[in-house]
C-alpha cells in the first residue's frame, strides 16, 4: 500500500513527544545526583569543621613529657627510661600500629572500621594508634565510650604534630604496663629477661611487644602459653612488615625466652641511676 507524502512529514513530528519523555527522566537523575553530591560536599565542610572546632578546644600536649614522667615515677619506673632498642620499637610497630610512621596520628581505616562496629553493636576490633594509646595513658586514664576514643584520636593527632615519632615511641615504652606489676620498659625487661633492653632478643622483644594489649592474661610468668601465643603473633607481624623473614622468624621463636625467677640484683637500680644521671645532664645545659 502506498505510504503518502503528508505520513512521512508527521512521523518525525510524532517522535518528538518520546524524546522529551526519554530525556526527562534523565534531567531528574542528573539533578538528584547534583544534590547529593552537593550534600556530600556539604556535610564533609561541616565535619572538617567540627573537627577543626573540637581540635581547638582540647587542651594542648604540650605537658606530655611532664605526664609521661610523672606517671612514670608514680610506678617507681626510671624517666627518661634507656633508650629505646630497635627490635623493641619494630616490635611495637608491627604489632600495635603497622602505619605508624606514615599517618598522622590517627589511622582513618582502622577509626572507620572501629565506629561502624560500634553503630552495629559489633566487638571492638580495635584500631587504636600508638599516638591514641598514649593519649590514654596520659590524659584519659580510665575513661571509656565513644567520646573518650573521639578524644583520643583528637589527642593522638596533637601528639603526633608536637613531637617526633621516635619521642612518642620513647614516652610509651618509659609509661606502659607490662604486667607482673612492671610498668616501662625497662622494669618489665628486668622483671622478665633479668636483662636491660639493649640486650634482648627477637623473641624476648617480640614477647613484651605483645603484652601490652593484655598484660595480665598473657603475663608469661602466669599464663606462659598465652605469652607464647602472643610472641608467635607479633614474631608474624614482624614478617608481615619486613623486618624479619620467615627463617628469622622461627629462629626466634624456637629460642627459649630465659624467663628469670625474678628482679636480677642491680639491672634496674643501674637504669635508675643512669636515667638520674641523664636528667641531671639535661639539668646542667
Amino acid at each position: 500500500m502506498p505510504v503518502s507524502a503528508a505520513s512521512h512529514r508527521a512521523s518525525p513530528a510524532a517522535l518528538r513527544p518520546e524524546r522529551a519523555s526519554a530525556a526527562g527522566p534523565r534531567r531528574h537523575r542528573v539533578r538528584r545526583i547534583r544534590r547529593a553530591l552537593g550534600a556530600v560536599v556539604a556535610l564533609a565542610v561541616l565535619g572538617a569543621i567540627s573537627f577543626a572546632g573540637l581540635l581547638l578546644a582540647l587542651p594542648g600536649v604540650g605537658d606530655a613529657p611532664a605526664l609521661a614522667e610523672g606517671l612514670a615515677r608514680a610506678h617507681d619506673a626510671p624517666y627518661p627510661g634507656p633508650a629505646l632498642p630497635p627490635r623493641v620499637a619494630a616490635a611495637l610497630v608491627a604489632t600495635e600500629d603497622h602505619r605508624f610512621y606514615s599517618e598522622p596520628g590517627v589511622d582513618p581505616v582502622a577509626v572507620g572500621r572501629l565506629f561502624l562496629g560500634r553503630l552495629d553493636g559489633g566487638p571492638d576490633q580495635g584500631g587504636s594508634t600508638l599516638y591514641q594509646q598514649l593519649a590514654r595513658m596520659l590524659y584519659l586514664p580510665g575513661r571509656s565510650g565513644m567520646l573518650a576514643e573521639a578524644e583520643q584520636v583528637l589527642l593522638g593527632i596533637k601528639l603526633d604534630l608536637s613531637y617526633p615519632k621516635a619521642q612518642i615511641l620513647q614516652m610509651y615504652a618509659d609509661v606502659a604496663y607490662f604486667g607482673h606489676g612492671y610498668y616501662g620498659l625497662a622494669a618489665a625487661s628486668c622483671g622478665y629477661f633479668a636483662q636491660p633492653p639493649a640486650k634482648l632478643s627477637w623473641g624476648q622483644a617480640a614477647m613484651l611487644a605483645g603484652l601490652v594489649q593484655a598484660p595480665t592474661t598473657d603475663d608469661p610468668l602466669g599464663h606462659f602459653a598465652n605469652a607464647r601465643a602472643r610472641q608467635a603473633h607479633v614474631l608474624i607481624r614482624l614478617i608481615a612488615t619486613g623486618r624479619l623473614t620467615s627463617g628469622q622468624a622461627a629462629q626466634a621463636y624456637r629460642r627459649p625466652p630465659h624467663l628469670a625467677s625474678g628482679r636480677a640484683p642491680g639491672c634496674l637500680p643501674h637504669l635508675l641511676a643512669s636515667a638520674d644521671q641523664a636528667r641531671k645532664v639535661s639539668a646542667s645545659r
